[in-house]
């Protein structure tokens, strides 16, 4: 096995999930070639990642049929030994069938796995494991069938040098005007239109009501900052102090930020899930609904590493995703102590500057 093509051309969260993925591909298989398929707003994070030896643009549906076409064009010139889609949808199949891929492997599903010669019924929507574990059981039975000793990856699956997360966190110290020596609490509010996250005032209850002394930096993406601010005004209108952090430099200057955080916050969205790959400390906000729960989209952080809550379930698929069912008081009876182990223990100061 020479040349690997990887397709996981859907949203940033979901592709963070397929890093363990690539991690086993390459620790099993070091001298093989390995394409990640993704789509433009997830190339700079592929380039990233030290498993993908190369990245190849997705145009996406969206994009324009001479697009489209070259793309296949240029899959068929490389003459890829293998295909794993890890996430399928029909045009991800006609991609690597049109492309004349001779061994195709995807989760069997839909009408697309007639265009797989190498299909494993894995049954994800009943939302059984995690995301990252239905991806690598495809990695295992792939490495099976080439008869491959495999390799399993562990946390963290990104890391920043020591001197990279220094400057960053001069830079941001300056531009933020807040402490370098206190413990950094992100707060991601927006959602990205994934799934359901907390309200304004469940956020603004949730900070005013976390133990310790800390700076609280609010992140907003593109599109979020008005809501970013809108919770910057409740949160200090509390008499609590917190900075809105909305100016980064693309998505790797966002995630060295992300990794000066003693403890990253947000729904299930991705920047979520961008931190726990570099296995910052994570709380995670989920809806009940079974396609979407903590267990589902549970992020990448080593054991202990992060917690998750979600709407009490009582049989009423209605409340599944009414966020405004977590109970704040009912969270931070858990959370706080969690928090101060992390964030303010002789072993929470030593993690936090891993």
């Amino acid at each position: 096995m020479k040349k690997l093509l990887v397709i996981r051309n859907d949203k940033i969260g979901d592709f963070m999930l397929a890093w363990p993925s690539f991690a086993m591909l390459k620790a099993s298989m070091p001298d093989c070639h390995i394409t990640a398929l993704v789509p433009g707003y997830t190339m700079a994070l592929a380039e990233l990642c030290p498993w993908i030896d190369e990245v190849l643009e997705d145009p996406t549906p969206k994009g324009s049929k001479a697009s489209q076409q070259e793309l296949i064009r240029k899959i068929r010139q490389d003459s890829f030994d293998a295909s794993i889609n890890l996430f399928s949808t029909t045009y991800n199949a006609l991609l690597v069938w049109k492309a004349r891929i001779p061994y195709r492997m995807a989760p069997a599903t839909k009408l697309a796995q007639v265009f797989y010669n190498h299909r494993v019924k894995q049954k994800r929507s009943q939302s059984a494991k995690p995301e990252y574990e239905y991806n690598l059981d495809l990695i295992r039975i792939f490495l099976k069938d080439h008869q491959i000793p495999i390799v399993e990856p562990s946390a963290p699956y990104l890391a920043f040098t020591p001197s990279e997360l220094s400057k960053q966190k001069d830079k941001l110290a300056a531009q933020l005007s807040i402490h370098p020596d206190k413990p950094w609490i992100f707060v991601h509010a927006g959602s990205g239109g994934s799934a359901n996250n907390l309200s304004l005032e469940q956020y603004s209850q949730l900070i005013d009501g976390l133990d310790g002394d800390f700076e609280v930096v609010l992140t907003a993406g593109p599109g979020e900052e008005e809501k970013a601010y809108q919770l910057q005004l409740r949160i200090n209108h509390q008499g609590e102090k917190a900075v809105v952090y909305d100016k980064n430099d693309g998505l790797v200057d966002f995630a060295k930020s992300i990794a000066c955080a003693s403890l990253f916050i947000a729904g299930s969205t991705g920047p979520l899930h961008i931190a726990a790959a570099i296995d910052v400390p994570t709380i995670g906000f989920f809806p009940a609904k079974r396609s979407a729960t903590p267990l589902r989209w549970k992020p990448l952080n080593s054991e202990g590493r992060h917690l998750s809550f979600s709407p009490p379930v009582q049989g009423d698929k209605s409340q599944q995703e009414d966020m405004s069912q977590i109970r704040i008081e009912s969270v931070l009876s858990e959370l706080n102590p969690w928090v101060v182990s992390y964030l303010f223990s002789p072993r929470g100061r030593h993690i936090s500057q891993m």
